[in-house]
């Protein structure tokens, strides 16, 4: 089974998704329906920001009201079944231009402290958790089309995983929410402005402990 992509445009709606308590909100119904309360506990905003965050996203589409479940007396929310993307166009309007860029920083943002919390959890992990994780950083050369390639492939060896399409039904023991985070992109040359004097690299080391 696919997971649908819906392409971000709506300045407004991507100006509405750049928060990191409603993108970490997301994450978490990711992972299965929610209330506002069990989403505050693990977000750490009160149950009230929590529905004010949850309506918002309602608003624009990011997600919806789940069956109910027990006694039916709390509003279950559960992710849009549709992938998000973001890409910035070469005709896109200032706005738009502005609102995707925004919410490219604020996601990168989440992912770098996913990562970081991951790190500082490290030693606490088992000895197999250890050895599945991966932080790899890997310099490439490629042109555009063989990059292309790579990102669709890596797509499709992460498709039958994500947690949004898996059958709950059909995962061995011991699975758990892991996350994966990919870039792939063009380096861009570095241009330096010149080195700096000697004498001036000097005031600076001596003026470094002032004060």
């Amino acid at each position: 089974m696919t997971e649908a992509r819906r392409p971000l445009t709506d300045p407004t709606a991507m100006r509405a998704l750049a928060h990191p308590a409603r993108l970490a909100i997301l994450a978490r119904l990711h992972e299965g329906p929610c209330t506002a309360t069990e989403v505050a506990e693990v977000v750490g905003i009160t149950p009230s920001a929590a529905s004010y965050h949850l309506r918002m996203l309602a608003k624009y589409g990011f997600v919806e009201d789940a069956p109910a479940r027990g006694d039916g007396r709390e509003r279950l929310w559960r992710h849009n079944t549709m992938s998000l993307t973001v890409s910035p166009e070469p005709d896109d309007l200032p706005e738009v231009r502005s609102a995707k860029e925004l919410l490219i920083k604020v996601w990168r943002d989440q992912a770098a402290s996913e990562a970081t919390r991951a790190l500082e959890n490290y030693d606490r992990e088992s000895p197999e958790w250890r050895e599945a994780s991966a932080f790899t950083s890997t310099t490439l050369l490629v042109d555009a089309e063989e990059m292309k390639w790579l990102s669709e492939r890596i797509d499709e060896l992460l498709g039958p995983y994500r947690s949004s399409v898996r059958d709950r039904d059909q995962i061995p023991a011991g699975a758990r929410i892991a996350e994966a985070q990919v870039n792939l992109f063009a380096r861009v040359v570095r241009r330096p402005h010149g080195l700096p004097e000697e004498g001036s690299h000097r005031v600076a080391r001596s003026g470094a402990g002032d004060g």
